[in-house]
């Protein structure tokens, strides 16, 4: 295995991935047994480190309201900048969605991590309950990573780790093993096969991606954040 492989694929070369036009085709585009992630690549004007600048100054992530953003002082750079953070969020309201704008110095890392860590910072999928797709777009700094399916094992299917697991499980393998590795989050994480080739969702796009709900079609997107260093600005994301 390879945590931390490197290689990049270009976006449009990888299998799982489809790149649309326009928003209606991102969200009317079925995602499907051989798609589970589509990508409305858009090259965006102004200056959105400005805003993360203007915005910074705290240890947690904070949501930005519409607002916060009016308030800032900005150059024209930063203005035209803010006027997209503002459309993107009202489009994807508009299609029904409940958009949040995060400012993000740095996500929690697990303290004490254990046989499987389950901060964002590591390969996983998104769940939901019923049907429903995760969008995200980042503005500035890096962007988030995504891992097709036939690249990845999941870390609870490996046999160390899976000893491990029982380990602190404390029993044999049962049924309540597998509530266990539901209740923690552990099923959810996944590590890169030693050849894999990540791709790069890029900035300014908007994404639509797979979660794991019952009955989808489609398999869940695997992906993570990307690190983020001391004395950069903090991270822009969209996501609903």
């Amino acid at each position: 295995m390879n945590p931390d492989a490197s290689q990049h694929d270009p976006l449009a070369r990888h299998s799982c991935t489809k790149i649309v036009n326009t928003f209606e085709e991102l969200v009317t585009t079925p995602l499907d047994s051989t798609t589970n992630a589509l990508c409305w690549q858009r090259n965006l004007s102004g200056n959105f480190d400005e805003i993360a600048d203007c915005l910074s100054g705290f240890d947690e992530i904070v949501t930005v309201e519409k607002t916060d953003l009016l308030d800032l002082p900005l150059s024209a750079m930063g203005q035209a900048a803010r006027d997209i953070l503002i459309q993107d969020q009202q489009l994807l309201r508009e299609y029904g969605l409940d958009p949040i704008l995060d400012c993000i110095p740095s996500y929690p890392k697990d303290s004490a991590p254990g046989p499987v860590p389950t901060d964002v910072y590591s390969f996983h999928v998104d769940t939901a309950t019923v049907k429903a797709d995760t969008f995200l777009c980042s503005y500035n700094l890096a962007a988030s990573e995504g891992l097709a399916n036939h690249e990845a094992v999941r870390r609870v299917d490996i046999p160390e780790t899976r000893a491990k697991l029982l380990e602190l499980y404390g029993k044999q393998e049962d049924d309540g093993f597998i509530q266990f590795l539901k209740e923690n989050y552990f099923d959810l994480h996944y590590l890169p096969i030693s050849d894999a080739i990540l791709y790069s969702f890029g900035l300014g796009n908007i994404w639509r991606i797979a979660t794991d709900y019952p009955g989808n079609p489609a398999l869940p997107c695997i992906h993570r954040a990307p690190t983020t260093l001391p004395g950069q600005p903090p991270r822009l994301l969209l996501i609903s």
